[in-house]
């Protein structure tokens, strides 16, 4: 039997106490990180509160609940707050982003100012992370297929006008880009600075309307900008008449998607094993589909989730 989301502000009264906690080492200072290999029957299932993460905590839910275990999912959208909860066994199991939660948990013990960890390499990114997590009684899971990078689009025509089909591409073309994106696309160096140092694309300014947002994707069907920062499983590119071009020389990071658990509750082979089924089916096209059907089609994620684990004979039918 599996509970509903809880509701934000509930979630947020009850997590008060380690909030705390968040600035700095939680189990860590505890010592410990020795226990071994949980496996709790009832465990709860933090989702960030974003469409994709929703579909993903809901996906975990159904397979444990397969495997025998009985599941309630929390939301909460900070993951200054979720990520000590997780270490503290009040959250049990995230959905997270491999290169992004090491390059966080990099900062937690050494600072912001410490040199990023994540890189385009999944097998450096996966050391570094579980390196990083298991002192705090984390353990991270093998990641799948699927992937949720940042991507830079342009329009089909003008994909089509100039032979474009990769970044590569772009930048033998001599071509001027403006480039719609986040403010920080300037200083960031997977965006602005990496697109020319990396690619050689003339980058002439940075046009501050967000990433993969709507006002961003018009400019660049509008013309106003030639290009938009987006993420691998923005499903809405088709709507403005926007194509990917292909990262050829992996200037994004390793974002695959991962479980991670806290390794006293839920560190057991029947959690890993009922999660990683997913990794044999979900594919970051998939996980665009999926996204699409919650933000465009107005469809429930749990839904969403059932019939996609139904489909491909994870999860028994009605």
């Amino acid at each position: 039997m599996r509970a509903r989301h809880t509701a934000a502000v509930t979630l947020l009264l009850m997590l008060a106490p380690v909030s705390a906690c968040t600035t700095g080492p939680t189990l860590e200072n505890q010592e410990e990180v020795t226990a071994p290999p949980g496996d709790s029957k009832h465990l709860t299932i933090g989702s960030a509160g974003f469409t994709e993460s929703d579909l993903l905590a809901q996906m975990y839910a159904l397979l444990l609940d397969r495997a025998g275990y009985s599941t309630e999912i929390i939301s909460v959208t900070n993951r200054e707050i979720y990520e000590p909860a997780l270490e503290n066994g009040q959250i049990d199991v995230v959905p997270e982003y491999a290169a992004t939660f090491a390059d966080w948990l990099n900062a937690k013990k050494n600072g912001a100012d410490a040199t990023p960890v994540g890189s385009p390499d999944l097998a450096t990114t996966m050391k570094a992370l579980r390196a990083l997590a298991a002192p705090r009684g984390l353990t991270v899971l093998d990641p799948g297929r699927a992937v949720d990078q940042n991507a830079f689009a342009v329009t089909s025509a003008y994909a089509a006008e100039h032979h474009l089909k990769s970044l590569s591409d772009l930048g033998r073309s001599g071509l001027p880009v403006r480039l719609a994106a986040g403010d920080e696309c300037v200083q960031r160096p997977y965006c602005a600075p990496g697109l020319k140092k990396t690619y050689g694309i003339d980058i002439t300014g940075v046009d501050p309307k967000g990433v993969g947002t709507t006002q961003a994707k018009q400019a660049v069907q509008s013309g106003r900008d030639q290009m938009v920062l987006t993420t691998t499983t923005d499903a809405t590119l088709d709507d403005f008449g926007l194509v990917l071009l292909a990262d050829d020389k992996h200037l994004q990071n390793a974002d695959y998607l991962v479980p991670v658990v806290n390794r006293s509750r839920a560190g057991s082979e029947g959690v890993r094993t009922a999660l990683g089924k997913l990794n044999t089916v979900l594919t970051t096209k998939d996980l665009a589909r999926l996204n699409e059907q919650v933000d465009s089609w107005r469809r429930l994620p749990e839904d969403v989730a059932r019939t996609y684990l139904r489909s491909h004979g994870l999860i028994p039918g009605d």
